[in-house]
């Protein structure tokens, strides 16, 4: 996997190596050490290049930041928190990013990505937008999500059909509607009201929201729904999916360069065009 990377790099936008949740505890160690090979000896050029560290909570990911950065931070773009609860995780993060950028003599900021994949996070969302000038947006983990609220899903990011809208009754010609009669159901979106905070806090601190399909990617039909409402929302589609990876020739707006260490974003992807395929390639050291 990792010998394709360089033929990817400028047909996507981003190429992120996932050390969380995409490696077993006993590959911790070895995925990090191929993630640090690979930023040394790839040009990303045009591509931006992040990494998906482990949890704030977990063994791995002091030795994760206090690895990678004096390795590779000079590569680095963004580095993704995963289940990050609120905004006292990015102050941690962006202290210890100073600290390690100052030390090995980085010039760029490293950004950071936050994912919201817990109750208490969505109940922080606006004040882990503004905790930091290195905020680069914020992505929505339904799983994980749903796992911490005990949410009942079909799927990874899927719904439930117990959580539906009923069409309304049709009119009788005699007056009165017909209750008993059939009438179309519609599952209803779990995410509705929890991507319509994370948009509104994203966009108050002029930072990105994203959102994509969290099923199969040959579902194009379901895919391109999907990257719909993304737009529609004000969000940016990354083109994630579970089953499957891909990558396409079509490139979508690409987040804003770190030439700043405030990410304004002065031109939001979603102010554009809608993104209609998917344009983010990962990679991972181990299959799931």
């Amino acid at each position: 996997m990792a010998a394709k990377v360089p033929d990817m790099v400028g047909t996507v936008d981003v190429l992120l190596g996932n050390l969380e949740d995409a490696v077993k505890a006993e590959n911790k160690e070895i995925s990090r050490e191929g993630l640090v090979k690979i930023g040394q000896s790839v040009d990303f050029g045009p591509t931006q290049f992040w990494t998906r560290i482990n949890s704030l909570d977990s063994p791995w990911v002091l030795d994760d930041l206090t690895t990678l950065v004096p390795a590779i931070g000079d590569k680095l773009d963004v580095i993704m928190v995963p289940k990050v609860q609120g905004a006292e995780d990015i102050h941690y993060v962006d202290r210890l990013l100073a600290q390690l950028e100052a030390k090995a003599g980085i010039t760029k900021p490293i950004l950071i990505h936050a994912i919201l994949e817990t109750a208490r996070g969505v109940a922080n969302v606006e004040e882990i937008c503004g905790a930091s000038p290195r905020m680069q947006g914020i992505s929505l983990g339904p799983a994980d999500l749903a796992a911490d609220r005990r949410m009942k899903t079909t799927r990874v990011g899927g719904g439930h059909p117990g959580y539906l809208v009923r069409q309304d009754a049709a009119p009788l010609a005699e007056g009165g509607y017909d209750f008993e009669g059939a009438r179309t159901i519609y599952q209803q979106d779990l995410w509705h009201y929890t991507m319509g905070r994370m948009v509104d806090a994203c966009a108050m601190h002029g930072i990105y929201a994203y959102y994509g399909p969290f099923g199969d990617i040959k579902d194009t039909v379901a895919c391109e729904d999907q990257f719909r409402n993304a737009f529609l929302r004000a969000a940016s589609a990354p083109g994630r999916c579970t089953r499957c990876r891909s990558r396409s020739p079509t490139r979508s707006s690409r987040p804003p360069s770190r030439t700043s260490s405030t990410p304004a974003a002065s031109s939001p992807p979603w102010a554009t065009a809608p993104a209609r395929s998917c344009s983010t390639a990962r990679w991972r050291t181990t299959p799931r």
